[in-house]
């Protein structure tokens, strides 16, 4: 009897863990396979390596000009951030962005493989890691910090 209630329980934390995986992934829009179409359709050739991270896609393939290159993704739009991207904001602009978007303790502000990255206590107070768009400073991904 007690055997079987530990074997439930481990059964019960593990199904709690994927959950909350999957729930993470629920909400976006986007599915592996239609990364990988998404990127071949844009001219993008030997993708692998594709893994939801930080709240955003990210995968390796080939550039048109046969490149390697590190991507991330953004899972509602499929919109595609190379590494070597170039900020249009600067930092004090990614701060701004986030407060006036209801985001308070933001720190950790940091222009990385193509992408913004902040972490900040959202509404409920939760600390997030936020990756956002370099062109327009919108959140594309959060990730339980």
């Amino acid at each position: 009897m007690k055997h079987a209630i530990i074997q439930a329980l481990a059964l019960a934390v593990s199904m709690a863990a994927a959950g909350g995986a999957a729930a993470q992934q629920a909400d976006d829009a986007m599915t592996v396979p239609q990364v990988r179409a998404s990127l071949e359709s844009q001219g993008y050739t030997n993708v692998n390596d594709v893994e939801f991270d930080d709240g955003v896609w990210k995968a390796d393939a080939r550039s048109a000009d046969g490149q390697r290159v590190e991507l991330r993704i953004d899972p509602a739009t499929g919109k595609v951030y190379p590494e070597d991207a170039v900020a249009q904001l600067a930092e004090a602009d990614v701060r701004a962005k986030l407060s006036a978007a209801g985001y308070s303790n933001i720190h950790d502000v940091k222009f990385d493989d193509g992408m913004w990255t902040a972490e900040a206590d959202d509404a409920n107070g939760r600390e997030l890691k936020l990756t956002l768009d370099p062109d327009t400073g919108k959140v594309v991904g959060k990730d339980r910090d």
